[in-house]
């Protein structure tokens, strides 16, 4: 089962109050349904693939309405051939509709949502919720990115829907794909707010420990690929070093070298891989006092200076190069 089913089985579980149940019932008509005209007079329509979702809206229009729900399901030729319900409600459409904010002053089908539907913050939390039931989605935490996303049948829902969840500062943004209206989030501190704004206190938990668990090894990796980094750059300089060492040892007579290069000489070929902070610690287990890292520096660019100046000597046309 993915995330984004598990997250919806939770939510059709929670117990609400009347005014929730009206504005959770209302976006799920205004984002997925429709009027249905027929000979027997003007029907509101919701399709859906899922079998649960149909249980809970004919529950809860059985609720508030005291109505009869037509449902109606049959075999869909694509999506994995999983069974399509139709859900109609026909007696007291009027009342529905009105009482569910589904048509505006030009008299368009669910086109914006309507403030005072919305009013309480709980009815605010409790139209997202049915907008998430109807169309909602979001990745598997443990995914290559974080994403949420409502799909909407107009522009004027779906800016209406991005303005509603801005108010809980969800950093929402709209984006028409293909005919459709995509209202987004990319965040994840941002998806982990939605899931609390909706009260699924489980996927948020579960959401929440798969973020920590990625965001570690994450970590973890980025320190493990600086370390590397680290390393390659310490035996490229380590490498060059003692290149340039054999070169001076080949042509100039190692007794006539300063003390101090000759010990910076002995330090790295004695330990060939050490970083220079590596070689200032090791340098007090063979001489009277420590060599700082700076000094040592120091000796090795004197050492590269005295090979290039060597192998001029002795080739003229030498490039220096490694």
């Amino acid at each position: 089962m993915s995330f984004t089913s598990e997250t919806k089985g939770e939510l059709l579980h929670l117990t609400s109050n009347h005014c929730d149940l009206i504005a959770e019932l209302s976006a799920l008509f205004a984002v997925n349904g429709h009027l249905a005209i027929s000979s027997e007079g003007v029907g509101l329509s919701f399709q859906t693939t899922s079998l649960p979702l149909v249980r809970h809206m004919v529950k809860t229009v059985k609720s508030l309405y005291g109505v009869q729900v037509d449902v109606v399901s049959k075999k869909q030729v694509r999506l994995k051939k999983k069974n399509q319900y139709a859900l109609t409600v026909k007696d007291k459409v009027h009342t529905v509709i009105n009482e569910l904010a589904l048509m505006d002053e030009t008299r368009g089908f669910a086109r914006t949502i309507d403030e005072m539907l919305t009013i309480r913050p709980c009815c605010r939390r409790a139209y997202v919720r049915g907008a998430f039931l109807a169309s909602g989605s979001i990745n598997h935490p443990g995914s290559s990115s974080y994403h949420a996303e409502f799909t909407v049948p107009s522009e004027s829902l779906a800016e209406a829907l991005k303005d509603l969840l801005n108010t809980f500062d969800l950093n929402a943004r709209h984006l028409e794909k293909k005919r459709h209206h995509i209202v987004y989030l990319k965040e994840s501190e941002k998806i982990a707010d939605l899931l609390r704004i909706m009260d699924a206190s489980q996927a948020l938990l579960k959401f929440e420990n798969e973020r920590i668990q990625r965001d570690f090894v994450n970590s973890i990796t980025r320190v493990m690929n600086m370390e590397i980094a680290n390393q390659n750059k310490t035996l490229q300089a380590a490498n060059h070093q003692l290149k340039q060492i054999a070169v001076l040892e080949n042509l100039v007579e190692p007794d006539t070298l300063p003390e101090t290069v000759r010990q910076a000489i002995f330090l790295r070929k004695t330990y060939p891989e050490a970083s220079l902070l590596e070689l200032s610690e090791l340098s007090g287990q063979h001489y009277n006092r420590t060599i700082s890292k700076s000094g040592l520096n120091h000796r090795f660019r004197n050492i590269d200076a005295m090979a290039k100046e060597a192998l001029d000597a002795f080739d003229p046309t030498s490039n220096h190069r490694d």
